[in-house]
């Protein structure tokens, strides 16, 4: 897939900003793995802006949160902030804006759903901020930050957003593996209407967590959680 002028107006459509310096939003969308495949053209991937948007996503949510929490003390922030920047919600909302009908993969990035994996997607997003704001500046960016975020602050803080640490897990094993981990149910208790299970999250041949839950589903993002709190 190219990157051809007529991809760059629909995708400044898209996100409802008209670029100045285009080769900055191209940079955002260029895949390493494309780049790598295309070293005679010297391209420049996503990931110096990815970095830099990583930063202001920190910033700017910060600030908003801040502003409008002034009784949260500052762990209640943090944990709202960690859940808003996490990589699930910045890939969904690089669903809403079709970010990935855009990115420039390579070729094997392309056949295994590259355009679908949330940590391609959510490091997309990222860099997509951090391109807005060398073209555009601080303010502009805010804006667009807050157009697609603030609903999803706004249910974190209600304690209603619902974290899916079973996909947070995988984009974390992936860093490092293509395999995925299993899930075990290794206990069941109660009478049919009162069950509870206990299921440990498993990654070759280690035990990585364990939860307990009313479901199994329940169960697993609790073994799911407790991973992720092991790893990092």
């Amino acid at each position: 897939m190219e990157f051809d002028k007529q991809k760059v107006d629909k995708l400044e459509q898209e996100i409802e900003v008209e670029f100045q310096n285009e080769e900055l939003l191209k940079r955002a969308i260029t895949h390493k793995s494309y780049s790598n495949e295309n070293r005679e053209r010297s391209l420049k991937n996503n990931e110096r802006l990815e970095f830099l948007g990583d930063a202001i996503l920190d910033l700017v949510i910060s600030e908003y949160i801040f502003a409008e929490y002034p009784d949260h003390p500052e762990g209640e922030l943090a944990k709202i902030r960690s859940v808003v920047v996490s990589a699930p919600v910045l890939a969904e909302k690089s669903k809403e804006i079709n970010l990935g009908n855009y990115l420039l993969l390579g070729k094997g990035e392309e056949i295994t759903g590259g355009r679908k994996r949330n940590s391609i997607l959510a490091d997309a997003f990222e860099a997509l901020v951090g391109s807005i704001y060398l073209d555009q500046g601080l303010e502009v960016v805010r804006e667009f930050i807050l157009e697609l975020l603030t609903a999803d602050i706004m249910t974190v803080e209600a304690g209603e957003h619902i974290q899916d640490y079973k996909t947070l897990l995988q984009e974390l094993i992936q860093q490092s593996s293509n395999s995925r981990p299993d899930y075990l149910v290794v206990k069941e208790e109660g009478p049919d209407h009162n069950k509870e299970f206990t299921v440990q999250v498993v990654f070759e041949d280690e035990v990585l967590g364990t939860g307990i839950g009313s479901s199994k589903k329940e169960a697993q993002q609790q073994a799911a959680k407790n991973a992720i709190k092991k790893i990092q």
